[in-house]
């Protein structure tokens, strides 16, 4: 028996790969987060296939579902929205799943993250500015573990992008200021990327939850914070050694002086 696990992206129906779409299109059971998936997306299902919304389902009851599902001889796809590898809860199902003799297949998808990149024109790594993307969330309900806390992520002045943290804003922008972030620090909030009703709002650390109340984006909202973000980062001399004329590599000889 296998289950595929079928990352959606981010909103738009287009954004899912080839090999998703494929494997939505040929399902004969479509479990799907309704809640974040796109219905457009879903209407990709053949029409003798079985849909079963998710959102209002607890884990044990999925997991029996996908399990009665694949006995049966029947070809399952979950699709979950993003990427499944970043924030997608699909390890607690997994257990369950290889438990019952599961075998487990996950395609990738875009992530929100990356999406919210797109729409912003951005480049997260900028050479000699920042090299590094932290993913990360602010914490809420949900603690993180204690070598994870925001502030200490947050001394390494690189770019970060906040899943999960729409509500929690006040937290972020205090934690970032107690690791000596500027005020002044560009931050973009991309709510819903790609979706119809997406909202773009850009910011600084020091507005940013006002400017968010402005808007009303109080969820599915990627925040994406340090100064990659500013958006006159194209009038500044930031440049790789990638396409360096004097920069030599195995493809390129390279400009002799």
């Amino acid at each position: 028996m296998k289950l595929y696990i079928v990352g959606a992206g981010p909103g738009a129906s287009d954004l899912i790969t080839v090999r998703g779409l494929r494997l939505l299109q040929e399902a004969d059971v479509v479990l799907y987060a309704d809640s974040l998936v796109s219905e457009e997306l879903i209407k990709e299902s053949k029409p003798t296939a079985e849909v079963l919304k998710t959102a209002g389902m607890h884990l044990e009851e999925m997991v029996d579902i996908m399990v009665s599902r694949l006995k049966q001889g029947k070809k399952v796809v979950r699709v979950h929205t993003g990427d499944p590898a970043v924030y997608g809860a699909i390890m607690e199902q997994i257990s369950l799943l290889k438990s019952e003799g599961v075998e487990i297949e996950i395609v990738p998808g875009v992530s929100s993250v990356f999406a919210a990149a797109a729409e912003l024109g951005a480049e997260l790594t900028i050479p000699d500015l920042t090299q590094t993307v932290i993913l990360t969330r602010a914490e809420g309900r949900t603690p993180v573990p204690d070598r994870e806390k925001l502030q200490d992520l947050a001394r390494h002045h690189c770019t970060i992008a906040f899943f999960l943290s729409a509500t929690l804003t006040k937290k972020v922008i205090n934690e970032l200021i107690e690791a000596g972030w500027s005020k002044a620090t560009p931050v973009a909030v991309v709510y819903k990327a790609t979706w119809p009703d997406q909202k773009i709002v850009r910011s600084t650390l020091e507005h940013l939850d006002e400017d968010m109340k402005k808007n009303g984006i109080r969820k599915q909202a990627m925040i994406l914070a340090g100064w990659a973000l500013d958006e006159h980062i194209h009038e500044k001399d930031y440049r790789s050694k990638l396409y360096d004329k004097e920069f030599f590599h195995g493809f390129r000889p390279g400009v002799k002086s």
